[in-house]
């Protein structure tokens, strides 16, 4: 099934896609801190803070439709921690459930080599059980949790940090 799937470098063109499907994420309140859709010209940054050779980020296509984008995003911003790094996986809702959050993680980890990068990180709601479920399938752990950090809808949510250590 995942032999449909082309994953290449993101383009300035796809950022309506992706900010589209990330923008479907907020309302459930699982994923993002978000609690407004994002705009384009608010993520404009974030898409160039980006690069194929240090951080990528990621479209993913099938049948030359975006459905999936993954983003490597530095840790903490200072040069000791190049070699850490911040996995972000969102899938269009219509592939959500197929497994494809699955290969986009081996794809990420099967990169790392590549990118010069020795530790993956994912920050994770703590109530958001499909996630964590998903990254402890292929080994991140709980390095972190920061309890009542984040409030969404006047409920307050922790925040787990989970990790990999790539070898």
């Amino acid at each position: 099934m995942f032999e449909a799937f082309t994953i290449r470098d993101a383009e300035i063109q796809d950022m309506p896609k992706i900010i589209e499907i990330y923008n479907t994420t907020i309302a459930g309140r699982m994923v993002t801190a978000d609690l407004e859709p994002v705009s384009v010209e608010s993520r404009m940054q974030w898409f160039n803070d980006h690069s194929p050779t240090l951080r990528p980020l990621w479209v993913v296509e099938m049948d030359g439709i975006i459905c999936a984008w993954v983003s490597f995003q530095s840790f903490y911003g200072r040069p000791a921690y190049n070699a850490t790094a911040e996995i972000s996986i969102y899938i269009h809702q219509d592939f959500r459930g197929k497994k494809l959050g699955k290969f986009l993680i081996q794809k990420a980890i099967d990169a790392c080599p590549k990118l010069e990068i020795k530790t993956l990180l994912g920050f994770i709601f703590g109530h958001n059980e499909p996630s964590i479920n998903l990254f402890n399938r292929f080994g991140f752990e709980k390095w972190a949790h920061l309890p009542n950090v984040a409030v969404l809808d006047g409920i307050e949510r922790d925040l787990l940090i989970l990790g990999k250590r790539i070898v």
